[in-house]
């Protein structure tokens, strides 16, 4: 049986379909639903494949090019597979400066892939990012889209990723 990352047919689970038309009413008009609309997908299928796009112009009723330049602008909307623990650096100035260049060598050296990589088992894609936000904690990393962790030291890496199952 060949495997692929793309599933065969797109379309929003049923519990995806109630959640995207009680979303729907809150926008001025349904191209402004673009963003919440992909969250579901990348929820669903965990990347933002260009047939998720292509999904998401047809329901929303707009251009794939749209669908196409917002999802390549935020770096939160996947469009390639991501390991199991998705780790995001933050490396603008803030975090920069409190050492986040140090903290991005050694996970590099640690998980054995550089930034923008995954790790062969899946289990790990490194990433750097902007502005996570948190410029008086730097410096500071996401793992996946509901962990932070910030004032980083190797040593706190370290211990980050030994606590990862």
């Amino acid at each position: 049986m060949e495997t692929s990352d793309k599933p065969a047919k797109i379309a929003f689970s049923e519990e995806n379909e109630r959640r995207f038309q009680r979303l729907l009413p809150h926008y001025p008009n349904r191209e402004a639903a673009m963003i919440p609309a992909l969250h579901l997908l990348l929820e669903q299928y965990g990347f933002v494949s260009r047939e998720v796009m292509a999904y998401v112009a047809e329901r929303l009723e707009v251009p794939l090019s749209k669908v196409l330049a917002v999802a390549s602008f935020y770096t939160m909307l996947n469009m390639e597979r991501v390991g199991r623990y998705h780790i995001q650096v933050c490396r603008t100035l803030s975090c920069a400066l409190r050492g986040s260049e140090e903290i991005l060598a050694h996970l590099e050296k640690r998980l054995g892939i550089k930034a923008g990589e995954t790790t062969p088992d899946g289990k790990f894609t490194l990433s750097t990012v902007e502005c996570l936000a948190s410029c008086g904690t730097g410096p500071v990393l996401q793992i996946n889209r509901d962990q932070y962790e910030e004032s980083l030291t190797v040593e706190k890496i370290d211990a980050i990723l030994d606590r990862l199952p």
